[in-house]
């Protein structure tokens, strides 16, 4: 198995890979000799991996050739090179989650149930991809990895807290990326490197254990692709059930990909520029309006109108602070000193919040998805921008025009207290050449209907990645 193209291999998508697979057109060998080089061309800048494993990667694409040959492909990604982020447990390497308080020495000997999926439909896992220490923020620096850069612009900002993985997925070091997502976190680095990010209902994916990532049940795995058609098919395969997630949905056995297809004609779709209380940069909003009339194009009715939600910061925050000081508990006074100072900021405000206060957010939370809840009885799905700014500068937490954080992430946090769908869908580019995204948000366990509108945008506007020719290949 062979094919003449073999430098190109590595920017295929997961579905033309498994095509090309049977008909013996591409080899799982070829194909993962491609993002090796890859990788060894271009992460050394953008720094997408933390952690590669070529051998065990080259054993499985033999192996996965093998099966190939045979006839006998294991599952549904059999040979499609993948990677997971570093807080999700691997069997055989460690999860340091960015931290050098975490040690790599293990023992490590579980596989979390999104690994586990993967490895079990025959994706070729070779690495893990970088993350703030503990997710904590919303750019991918750490003191584990050092700075994650954009595969556009390598002087800004990847995003993160899953920046690795939308890297890798923008630069072709494979085809199927897994983020998680508690505020954002899939969604805010697919927006930043013009790639596909979906974080799915609550429970959707399974996730163990709790404490890695979940942050009071906000915590969401998810697909970060260069495709919409990716994204499903890895949804069919991480979605699958496992009885360690005591939290997990009940498993919904049909085909997303099978599924993708539908179109929005007749949905109802509200849009909202600023759900009422966002700021959102003059070129962003102007380029998401732009996209939501393809909506209308492809035959859906779009409504400019916004949910009747207040800003709902102080209630995550609530949860954030409170969740990210019980993720440092039990690390000793000498291994603090090595964290991420901003992280122990936020870590000794949440030592603060008390158990009235928890419940009140509770309570706050609880009106919040009640009334999303009834806003989509009128509206089958909510459009607004991802986020209210293109990339800035890598190493700040946010751009100079702005106070916080939050100020251009404000359309993420709000669905992670609902627990509803969410995808980052790729739009357009400022006139700096940089992408910006919309957000498609269903209601609770309608993730089919999510996918089937980034689908339908898709066809119109299809995604656009860097060119592979043009990645950095030098320090900025």
């Amino acid at each position: 198995m062979s094919h003449p193209c073999r430098g190109k291999n590595a920017d295929y998508s997961a579905t033309d890979l498994l095509r090309g697979y049977a008909t013996r057109e591409f080899s799982p060998v070829d194909v993962f000799e491609a993002v090796v080089a890859r990788v060894t061309s271009v992460d050394p800048v953008l720094n997408a991996l933390v952690l590669m494993d070529p051998d065990r990667g080259r054993a499985a694409a033999r192996a996965s050739e093998a099966r190939w040959l045979s006839g006998n492909p294991v599952g549904a990604i059999d040979g499609v090179p993948v990677t997971v982020k570093d807080q999700s447990l691997t069997q055989g390497w460690p999860t340091r989650r960015g931290s050098l308080t975490v040690k790599a020495d293990g023992p490590w000997n579980e596989d979390a149930p999104v690994v586990g999926r993967l490895k079990e439909s025959g994706g070729i896992l070779f690495g893990k991809t970088t993350t703030p220490e503990f997710g904590w923020k919303s750019v991918t620096d750490s003191p584990l990895s050092g700075t994650s850069r954009n595969p556009w612009d390598p002087n800004l900002t990847c995003g993160g807290s899953s920046g690795g993985a939308a890297i890798a997925a923008a630069a072709g070091m494979g085809a199927l990326h897994q983020g998680s997502d508690a505020g954002g976190s899939v969604r805010i680095p697919a927006a930043l490197c013009g790639v596909y990010g979906l974080k799915p209902t609550f429970g959707r994916v399974p996730m163990y254990p709790q404490g890695l990532g979940s942050m009071a049940q906000l915590g969401h795995y998810g697909p970060i692709t260069r495709t919409v058609s990716d994204a499903a098919l890895m949804l069919d395969v991480i979605s699958r059930p496992d009885a360690r997630d005591w939290l997990a949905v009940d498993h919904d056995s049909r085909s997303y990909v099978d599924r993708l297809d539908r179109g929005v004609e007749g949905l109802r779709i509200a849009y909202s520029e600023t759900l009422g209380y966002a700021h959102v940069d003059a070129e962003v909003a102007s380029t998401v309006a732009q996209a939501v009339k393809r909506f209308e194009q492809l035959g859906a009715v779009v409504e400019e109108v916004s949910p009747p939600i207040d800003d709902p910061l102080a209630c995550f925050l609530t949860f954030y602070e409170a969740s990210l000081a019980c993720s440092l508990v039990g690390i000793s006074e000498v291994d603090l000193e090595m964290c991420d100072p901003g992280l122990r900021k936020i870590a000794e405000k949440g030592r603060g919040v008390t158990a009235a206060q928890l419940l009140a957010a509770w309570q706050t939370r609880e009106r919040l998805a009640r009334t999303m809840s009834e806003f989509h009885q009128k509206f089958d799905l909510l459009i607004t921008p991802q986020l209210s700014v293109t990339a800035f500068e890598a190493g700040p937490l946010y751009p100079s025009h702005l106070k916080s954080m939050w100020d251009w992430i404000a359309f993420c946090f709000p669905f992670n207290l609902t627990h509803q769908p969410a995808a980052a869908m790729p739009c357009g580019f400022s006139d700096q050449g940089l992408p910006i995204a919309l957000q498609i948000v269903g209601p609770k366990y309608a993730d089919s209907l999510v996918l089937q509108a980034s689908r339908a945008f898709e066809k119109l506007q299809p995604i656009v990645v860097p060119n592979a020719i043009n990645l950095p290949r030098s320090q900025p």
